[in-house]
């Protein structure tokens, strides 16, 4: 199918660009398995687009926009940590990991989930001291992020993209008080900007759900309509385990998010990226109309799993397909 958009990208933007490409920093086409380098939203002086990401981030903000941001010291984005206590409650994994459930959802997290701290979740040059990760995970508003991409005259995206990060940081720091209180410790790792943890990965084990063809993960709630914060403890914890239900899959014949992707930055098939045949977005091709358009957001309003009322059909239909394939009838599920 043809594309629906004709993009030419910023010359501005282009010209920020460094020399190296970000596909080779991200070590696409490299078979090596290896911790992920320091990319885009890290420090400037940490990775090598810098530049381009101040070019980008100073101009972010729509003229005339109301100021959610992180950046802005006005916007609640929770607690400072606090003092952990001197005295260590005692419960078991089990009963620590109810309880942080019942925290979370209590201090606005939709979902949350459980992993061990891996070394590929980790950037190098960085390093998390603490064994333990809580994934916690907040829902847009499908209203306004069908409206993507954001504009001057169409704010709606942009301010929820805000609103949500800030959301997500607010539940993962009142959760390290939390855990502080009961005598252990903890970091909030909260986003947009990238700090020692790469989420995506930690979240994808954690239970969270499936990477799609767009890049961004896929939950069987939230399509991929939310955004992520975590939290790195000593408390002991129960693990959860990664929940495949059949979006990688779908993704594999599905071409909305391609087709409605302006700079063509979404392939249509894996790719091979440290070590590992993933989804992949091509980042060079991706960047330019992100900071054009104050955070895109296409891929993940369309996807036809983030779309209300679509995700349960989907969920009964990889289902039905998979129960027919482990049956033997593999020409009856090629046909749904």
């Amino acid at each position: 199918m043809a594309k629906k958009h004709d993009y030419t990208p910023n010359p501005e933007i282009i010209a920020r660009f460094p020399s190296i490409s970000g596909n080779t920093v991200n070590r696409l086409n490299d078979a090596r398995k290896s911790q992920p380098s320091p990319f885009f939203w890290h420090p400037p002086e940490r990775q090598t687009h810098g530049a381009l990401q101040q070019f980008i981030v100073a101009n972010f903000r729509p003229e005339g926009s109301e100021d959610r941001s992180f950046r802005n010291p006005r916007v609640d984005r929770g607690p400072q940590p606090s003092a952990v206590a001197k005295q260590q409650s005692k419960r078991s994994a089990e009963d620590w990991t109810i309880e942080v459930r019942r925290f979370c959802a209590e201090h606005e997290a939709d979902q949350v989930g459980f992993t061990p701290l891996l070394p590929e979740y980790v950037y190098e040059g960085y390093s998390v001291p603490l064994p333990n990760l809580v994934i916690i995970g907040v829902g847009h508003d499908y209203e306004k992020l069908s409206q993507a991409p954001a504009s001057a005259e169409q704010q709606a995206p942009f301010h929820d993209l805000h609103d949500q990060y800030n959301r997500a940081a607010r539940s993962a720091n009142h959760l390290v008080n939390y855990i502080h209180a009961q005598g252990y410790h903890a970091k909030a790792y909260p986003g947009p900007m990238a700090d020692a943890l790469n989420m995506v990965p930690a979240a994808i084990q954690a239970g969270f759900g499936e990477l799609g063809k767009h890049g961004s993960l896929i939950n069987r709630r939230f399509g991929s309509g939310f955004r992520l914060s975590a939290v790195a403890t000593d408390m002991p914890l129960v693990f959860d385990q990664p929940d495949v239900f059949g979006a990688d899959e779908f993704c594999t014949n599905c071409q909305v998010c391609r087709n409605e992707c302006p700079p063509d930055a979404i392939y249509n098939e894996k790719k091979m990226v440290r070590g590992t045949e993933k989804w992949y977005v091509d980042f060079d091709k991706c960047i330019p109309y992100f900071g054009e358009n104050y955070a895109c957001g296409i891929c993940i309003a369309v996807c036809p799993w983030t779309r209300p009322g679509i995700a349960d059909n989907l969920l009964f239909k990889m289902a039905r397909r998979k129960a027919r394939l482990n049956s033997g009838t593999e020409a009856d599920a090629d046909a749904d």
